[in-house]
């Protein structure tokens, strides 16, 4: 857990480093073009946010925390894939309406999501790669470290704790945790982040793609309306439980303890 812990942290200081990086370089361009620092600071957070991605993706691969093994780059199956977008779509509308009924909760990010919606390399970086770079964060590393120490249903529990935590935006950290459950699930019994990266994917872009197009939107009732809702509701827990059960039957040979001493 410790490591798990470390990691995080270690994201959390590749994001300072990264900001601060291209705020330096931000400076000099404002101060040339503006001659002050206001002509660029609303551009910074996107290329921030990407350097801090390229700060900790080069990190978990000089560490050995990318797993090379052929096993971790497989599709699965077109049917799993095919499950596992299914499976999202139904989770995503799920959690929205686990969501609305806590309406308190403060979403303190929100000014910083729609910085970042606003141009087009910051939806690259909400939808993309993001998506990716936490996938391997937290699936290919933090997972993979918890899976060697505990038995598989704690280790899916803390990696889901953690991965909710990690977002430290209230809005965010309960519906996250849930995905996380998922994602971890989905990971433990596949060894593959092919779809765990496809499932984080869909999410984040659904949520962006809503938040472009309905604005004023806070919830998926807002959008479709009440009576319409709660049938999506009901298909959607429906095809979650189906969608589940036709992944459960589906289970990589990994003996995940074995591989990661082998690799120690």
């Amino acid at each position: 857990m410790i490591k798990a812990i470390k990691l995080v942290l270690i994201y959390f200081g590749c994001q300072i480093v990264g900001a601060l990086i291209v705020a330096m370089f931000g400076a000099i361009i404002s101060l040339v073009m503006y001659g002050n620092f206001t002509g660029v600071q609303a551009m910074m957070l996107a290329p921030a946010m990407f350097a801090g991605f390229l700060l900790m993706a080069f990190y978990l691969y000089k560490a050995d925390y990318i797993n090379r093994e052929k096993v971790t780059w497989t599709p699965v199956s077109p049917f799993y894939l095919l499950c596992s977008v299914i499976i999202a779509l139904s989770a995503i509308v799920l959690i929205d309406y686990l969501m609305s009924l806590m309406p308190w909760l403060p979403n303190i990010m929100e000014d910083s999501f729609n910085l970042l919606q606003s141009g087009w390399f910051g939806i690259v970086c909400l939808t993309l790669l993001g998506p990716i770079l936490e996938e391997l964060l937290f699936r290919g590393a933090i997972t993979r470290v918890l899976l060697r120490k505990y038995t598989p249903a704690k280790a899916i529990v803390l990696s889901a704790l953690v991965f909710g935590v990690f977002h430290l935006n209230p809005a965010q950290i309960f519906g996250a945790a849930l995905i996380g459950l998922l994602l971890a699930w989905i990971y433990y019994k596949t060894a593959s982040l092919v779809p765990c990266i496809l499932i984080h994917i869909v999410n984040n872009s659904l949520s962006v793609y809503l938040g472009l197009r309905y604005p004023n939107a806070e919830y998926i009732k807002d959008v479709v309306g009440e009576p319409s809702y709660y049938k999506i509701l009901v298909a959607a827990a429906l095809c979650l439980v189906i969608a589940y059960a036709a992944m459960r039957k589906t289970k990589v040979a990994y003996d995940w303890k074995e591989a990661l001493l082998n690799r120690n």
